[in-house]
């Protein structure tokens, strides 16, 4: 949630100032420089702490949705990752057309469906604190 969050409130506005060029080669590597263990770790971490928490909450009547929700805005937040953000890194990644093109057919979309992964992995955050909650009580 704090990874997509700062894109949305810092990164992106940031980089909104600059020029073409300088946009797009940012976030070529920003894009590259992201790849790396301990985003394969969030992202790997999230999912499997929330199928673990579906497990542990089975039986609880009363934190099984929490866990259950939580779980399943985890996965649409991967599934908004890997169908929209993914695919428009890759292309920006292979850099055809000229800066101008590369971030009109970029930015809007990109930065759109960011806030979307962000409120996702935020409910899925509240939810995963509701069913703790829920839980111990």
């Amino acid at each position: 949630t704090g990874l997509f969050a700062t894109f949305s409130y810092a990164v992106m506005p940031g980089l909104r100032r600059t020029d073409d060029a300088t946009f797009v080669r940012a976030m070529q590597q920003v894009n590259v420089a992201i790849l790396n263990p301990v985003l394969g770790v969030v992202f790997a971490g999230s999912l499997i702490v929330s199928l673990a928490a579906v497990v542990l909450t089975f039986r609880d009547s009363a934190a099984r949705p929490w866990a259950v929700g939580a779980l399943v805005l985890v996965l649409a937040t991967i599934v908004v990752t890997a169908a929209v953000n993914v695919p428009l890194n890759d292309k920006l990644a292979a850099g055809v057309g000229s800066p101008a093109a590369l971030r009109a057919a970029f930015e809007h979309t990109w930065v759109a469906w960011n806030v979307v992964r962000t409120v996702l992995s935020l409910a899925g955050f509240v939810s995963w604190a509701i069913a703790l909650v829920v839980r111990a009580s």
